[in-house]
């Protein structure tokens, strides 16, 4: 249990007792319910800090079962609290809320569970081990990977690295899309460009809905420097299949190196394929039949969603016997939950398959599943911004930009920390020339610059014979400066901003959290200066920065971004 924590658990626990104190005296009336306050009381941290460390309303959430006014419950309460430990000073405000005032001296321990827990520090057991999938990306392998690829890597790799640090048995997944229509198409596309290749561009038109990318005729023009002509009087469909065998791998494989470079490393590359050849997608259509959840029409297998309170029924198998993308998508949620057994699946999907969450959620309710172990976050669109305009095109391609592309232009660590600055449900401006500028008003910059001059004052002292000294041989009660105060609460902060995150499956919460940490070091040291003649001041001063640094690297370290200590 995090400091923070213990003091909140100490808190409700006084609350309840003041209660029953006022009830056993007379101060509040008896009631025939049995009130449990452990359960009812919620602290909150007021947004002014003139009105203490935690507010509580549990005088308002007892005023109708009490028929007494909260102003009266709340000073009965209070009246009869035991203002020991960490509680300094208690006071009843407005229509009724407890402010707690605490001592300072949580804050100071604050120091020592980080200097005990090291890199562990801020990890809690939210999730008691519970089996996570988080799958992300997905991108369709028939091109290279877009923008909008770009902001779910980053959100689903950080969403996963904070659900680890929440304590949940998290697998990572990309799901291939190596079977249907996108395929069959892919296949079109390079059949023709391979014969177009060997015998002219008026030797066969071009597939209408065929993949115009010039991506298609360099794997066409590989494919002839391996085999030549020898796949140019064969049938379509042998070609077809030769020419999806060898360029499918070559971009599943060019995935695999791209998000490797963006530092996201997947447990587990799962084919679509694979659902099929398995028998899994044809297992979960016979499942709905056999659930009174499908009927036959014009030839086609369709999904009764009318039955499941929604408005457009959806096709299962189409006129021709192949299974749609949907189809197989039921099957792979299946395989998720039940063949494997996850206790929870998360999908960071484009805001574009709104539609499809509802159909996705009742299709597995329709076989059994509880739903509710589908969670799916929706990402809004990314604009890339320069100069205060948008920009489209490549400069160096001409064409839509890649993840690649943006990897030539901006660090890596700036695309993961811009990518999660704002909450996956919020539009994004990516402006590349503010991710390129060593200022201030670069944030990641900002937050690796507070890293770096930590690194920066501790070494130059070092270099004087002035080391960090254990928590135990200094003197925290000398940090008063409201600066050090508001920086050690910032430190305090970090397992409850981790449950916070972890719960709301929001990892830009760490960002900005981290980027608070960074402004609250950045005051403190205009206010305070660390090299001071009062040597116990100096080493307290040198722990707290201390404390920073580690923590500081350790949420960059979260977010796979780099914490240098020199800029």
């Amino acid at each position: 249990m995090s400091i923070i924590d213990g003091i909140k658990s100490e808190i409700i626990e006084k609350i309840s007792a003041g209660y029953k104190e006022a009830v056993s005296n007379g101060s509040l009336p008896e009631t025939d319910e049995n009130i449990d306050i452990s359960s009812l009381a919620k602290l909150e941290v007021p947004k002014d800090k003139s009105h203490g460390d935690f507010a509580c309303n549990i005088a308002m959430v007892l005023a109708k079962q009490l028929k007494t006014a909260p102003r009266k419950i709340a000073d009965a309460i209070t009246s009869n609290i035991d203002k020991s430990g960490d509680i300094k000073d208690i006071e009843v405000a407005g229509a009724g809320f407890i402010n707690f005032y605490l001592a300072p001296d949580w804050l100071y321990r604050t120091m020592e569970s980080i200097e005990k827990e090291g890199s562990d520090y801020g990890k809690i057991d939210l999730g008691k081990g519970k089996k996570v999938m988080v799958e992300f990306v997905s991108a369709n392998p028939t091109g290279p990977m877009h923008m909008g690829n770009a902001r779910g890597g980053a959100l689903g790799d950080c969403l996963a690295s904070v659900l680890e640090y929440a304590g949940y048995d998290v697998t990572r997944e990309f799901y291939i899309n190596d079977a249907g229509n996108q395929i069959e198409k892919f296949g079109k596309s390079l059949s023709a460009r391979y014969i177009q290749q060997l015998k002219g561009e008026d030797a066969v038109e071009f597939p209408e809905d065929g993949y115009q990318g010039g991506d298609i005729t360099e794997h066409a023009k590989e494919f002839i420097k391996l085999y030549g002509d020898k796949y140019l009087d064969c049938g379509e469909d042998e070609r077809k299949q030769a020419l999806i065998d060898y360029a499918l791998e070559k971009n599943i494989s060019a995935l695999k190196t791209d998000l490797e470079k963006y530092r996201i490393n997947y447990d587990v590359w799962f084919r679509e394929s694979l659902l099929h050849k398995n028998g899994e997608v044809t297992s979960a259509i016979e499942r709905l039949r056999k659930n009174g959840y499908t009927y036959d029409e014009d030839g086609a297998v369709w999904l009764n969603c009318e039955k499941m309170g929604l408005e457009k029924n959806e096709v299962l198998v189409r006129q021709n016997g192949i299974p749609t993308y949907f189809a197989a998508d039921i099957a792979y949620h299946i395989n998720k939950l039940e063949t494997r057994n996850f206790d929870l699946a998360i999908n960071i999907w484009g805001a574009d398959h709104h539609g499809h969450v509802a159909r996705m959620k009742n299709a597995l309710s329709a076989v059994g599943i509880d739903s509710g172990r589908l969670e799916i976050v929706l990402m809004q669109l990314v604009r890339l911004m320069q100069d205060g305009e948008i920009v489209r095109m490549s400069k160096r391609t001409g064409k839509a930009i890649t993840l690649n592309d943006l990897l030539e232009d901006v660090s890596i660590d700036a695309a993961r920390f811009f990518f999660n600055m704002r909450g996956a449900g919020s539009h994004l401006d990516f402006d590349l020339s503010l991710a390129k500028e060593q200022s201030n008003d670069n944030p990641v910059f900002y937050v690796q610059y507070a890293h770096a001059r930590i690194c920066g004052i501790l070494s130059l002292l070092s270099e004087e014979g002035i080391n960090v000294k254990p928590y135990a041989e200094i003197k925290p009660e000398l940090l008063t400066d409201e600066t050090e105060l508001d920086l050690l609460k910032k430190l305090s902060d970090l397992p409850e901003e981790i449950r916070i995150s972890a719960e709301s499956l929001e990892p830009s919460k760490m960002t900005r959290y981290v980027m608070d940490l960074a402004s609250a070091f950045h005051t403190f040291y205009n206010a305070c200066r660390v090299n001071v003649e009062d040597e116990d001041l100096r080493d307290c001063r040198m722990k707290l920065i201390d404390c920073t640094r580690q923590v500081i690297a350790g949420v960059l370290n979260m977010l796979k971004i780099t914490a240098p200590e020199k800029m």
